[in-house]
């Protein structure tokens, strides 16, 4: 699974800008790889006062930052639109200027990764994956699906 952690501000995102912000990445991830979006998993942290540093100077300004770890496979083309669109859909959200915005991608060769116990597959290999999959498994992944659709 795609994982993007978003690092904020203390106190800068309400419930409502979490969730959007994380319906916005689902969305973004699934546009541009084609990867079902139940895949897709947004964890938020929040970086406190005092905590966050440029140039070895102390900041206050409030600052959202995207870091996602994906699979290896991708183009280039799609990571740049991947990245376009998270930054876009984070400044709608939050409405921070984009100099407040920082994205991340971080590619890992999914030889390096399990999920649900398997090693994940090459990038368009993620049907076969997904139907080798325990019924248990394959039935929780889609209740995501389901929960997304209403």
């Amino acid at each position: 699974m795609p994982t993007y952690i978003v690092s904020s501000t203390t106190g800068l995102l309400s419930d409502a800008d979490k969730a959007g912000i994380a319906r916005e990445i689902t969305r973004a991830h699934t546009s541009a790889t084609g990867a079902q979006g139940f895949f897709a998993q947004v964890i938020f942290t929040e970086i406190p006062s005092g905590a966050h540093f440029m140039g070895g100077v102390k900041i206050e300004t409030r600052q959202v930052f995207v870091h996602g770890h994906v699979r290896a496979g991708r183009t280039a083309e799609q990571k740049a639109q991947l990245l376009a669109d998270i930054v876009e859909s984070v400044e709608r959200v939050t409405k921070l200027q984009r100099r407040f915005l920082w994205a991340y991608i971080s590619e890992l060769p999914p030889g390096n990764m399990i999920e649900y116990g398997q090693v994940l597959p090459q990038p368009g290999a993620e049907q076969a994956w997904f139907e080798a999959l325990p019924e248990e498994e394959r039935d929780y992944l889609q209740s995501f699906a389901k929960t997304q659709e209403r």
